[in-house]
């Protein structure tokens, strides 16, 4: 048969109160020497009975527990606080960066020529300078960027004066009768005789065949009595 579950609340009869203390305070030492023994933990109970009696059990040394147990709590506090410090040190750190970045806000939309109407004559001319000496440095910066552009296109073509020089003197020359000739001097030739290379074949071919009928006249002539 099933054991009666007893439900857990205070015993009303002190008689019955103090059997059950002496009881439980039994079992529950018991149990907290073999935790102590089977995983090798260092296990402290301190129980105060109705009464004001104390019981007590430790596995080692009581006050060392105790230390240990004071010295934990400490730093369990400490990591507790800490958060929260580091917290509001961030928060502050947020709100002075928010008020930075408003404020670089406004003096740049002031510099665009927006919201001018809170200021004072003096801030007017202070933000004027300001001005002035933003665009001298901008036209300095830009007359810098001009000139080294210059001087790069500079030396781009002195390379490109070199390269050609370079490939001219690699370019042949055609030898002629006596000294070279290149191909403008042959046409300045053929237009000073106004002749073309088939007229002067067919002079040659006429003067061969006059030459060879003369031939043939003396031929005849010595041929007669």
């Amino acid at each position: 048969m099933a054991r009666e579950r007893r439900e857990i609340r205070r015993i009303e009869n002190a008689a019955a109160r103090q059997v059950t203390f002496s009881k439980r305070r039994r079992g529950l030492f018991k149990k907290a020497e073999e935790l102590a023994v089977l995983c090798d933990a260092d296990v402290a109970l301190i129980v105060f009975s109705a009464t004001g009696k104390l019981s007590q059990f430790a596995s080692s040394s009581m006050n060392e527990i105790i230390d240990k147990y004071s010295t934990h709590s400490k730093n369990l506090r400490k990591s507790h606080q800490q958060p929260s410090l580091d917290l509001n040190i961030e928060q502050s750190k947020y709100t002075a960066l928010n008020e930075q970045l408003a404020e670089a806000s406004l003096g740049l939309r002031q510099l665009r020529g927006e919201e001018l109407e809170g200021l004072s004559v003096e801030e007017l001319h202070q933000m004027e300078r300001k001005l002035e000496a933003g665009l001298h440095r901008v036209l300095n910066t830009k007359d810098q960027l001009f000139m080294q552009q210059i001087s790069e296109l500079q030396q781009k073509g002195t390379q490109l004066a070199d390269e050609n020089m370079r490939l001219k003197n690699q370019m042949p020359q055609v030898p002629t009768a006596g000294r070279p000739v290149v191909a403008a001097d042959a046409e300045n030739v053929l237009a000073e005789d106004g002749q073309s290379s088939e007229s002067m074949l067919t002079a040659l071919h006429s003067g061969s065949s006059h030459d060879n009928d003369d031939g043939s006249d003396i031929s005849l002539k010595l041929a007669l009595p």
